[in-house]
């Protein structure tokens, strides 16, 4: 078993400026999915993240859960929520309603996506709406139309699993920005190198706005190969051999997932990485832990 790359000491922490954080959190499906998300929301809500945002569901299918959750956090939390927003299955009518009641309401930031059609998952294409926003680019220039929202799009440092090159993703990505994206949230990685890599390839685009770094906390490993499989994203044989060798006990599997992603994101800090964005999956825990271990308090 390969031990993690020395974590840095805590002098090194302390002579370093914490970063910027973000937590993603998904819409419930249950009142006790419920009780969970809004536990782990005002547990976080004290670390004082400089936006939160909402997940919408594929196709759409989560898309009033999706309004609720927002207004929430909107209405009974200090929180900035920023909420997704996809092109499938929905017109442009339709969609630039859901965005003009955001901007209503008081929300300012919206995570714009093409999105995933139901079927996606079981090997179907992506066949956009006949009257609605074809990709993520169209949707970012439609928000601006309605109003001027910060716009945050994504981003994928290991390429999306539908592009045909990373050349294809890199020029896809430099069309969202150029439409009018304020920043872009990649996708999660687990080795920081892929990250600084991909910075340096979309330098030479000309990409000047943020791009935050995309961090998964590993709760469930099995459930981690799974998601990572299906988005592209490479889990090191360190890691996979470290999460293989741990004994079936959850206290040991989460110390060793703070450990991993402190190691991650002390390495991104170290580079000068400012912002990152945790995928929290409506767990406080283990977010709350690397961000006591990165200095964000």
């Amino acid at each position: 078993m390969r031990i993690p790359p020395k974590l840095l000491q805590l002098k090194e922490l302390q002579a370093v400026k914490p970063p910027r954080v973000s937590f993603e959190f998904f819409p419930p499906k249950s009142i006790e999915a419920e009780e969970k998300l809004w536990q782990a929301v005002k547990k976080l809500e004290a670390l004082q993240p400089d936006f939160v945002s909402v997940t919408y569901g594929a196709g759409g299918s989560t898309r009033e859960r999706t309004h609720a959750t927002v207004k929430r956090i909107l209405d009974e939390t200090t929180l900035k929520p920023a909420a997704h927003l996809t092109c499938v299955n929905a017109s442009r009518d339709e969609i630039d309603a859901v965005a003009k009641t955001y901007w209503d309401i008081g929300v300012k930031h919206i995570v714009a996506l093409r999105g995933d059609a139901p079927d996606m998952k079981d090997g179907g294409a992506y066949v956009p709406h006949p009257d609605g926003y074809a990709y993520a680019a169209d949707l970012v220039r439609g928000l601006r139309e309605v109003a001027d929202f910060e716009i945050s799009v994504a981003a994928y440092p290991e390429m999306h699993p539908q592009a045909q090159s990373m050349e294809a993703d890199l020029r896809h990505l430099k069309e969202k920005i150029d439409a009018g994206a304020t920043r872009a949230i990649s996708q999660y990685f687990f080795d920081a190198d892929d990250y600084f890599r991909f910075i340096e390839q979309t330098k030479k685009l000309g990409i000047t706005v943020p791009i935050i770094a995309g961090i998964l906390p590993i709760a469930n490993f099995a459930q981690a190969q799974k998601f990572s499989a299906m988005c592209g994203a490479t889990i090191p044989k360190w890691i996979i051999d470290l999460f293989e060798s741990l004994p079936d006990d959850p206290a040991v599997v989460e110390m060793a997932s703070v450990a991993v992603t402190t190691e991650i994101c002390n390495k991104l800090i170290a580079g000068g990485v400012d912002d990152i964005h945790f995928y929290t999956l409506n767990r406080a825990e283990l977010t709350q832990a690397v961000c006591a271990l990165i200095g964000v308090k």
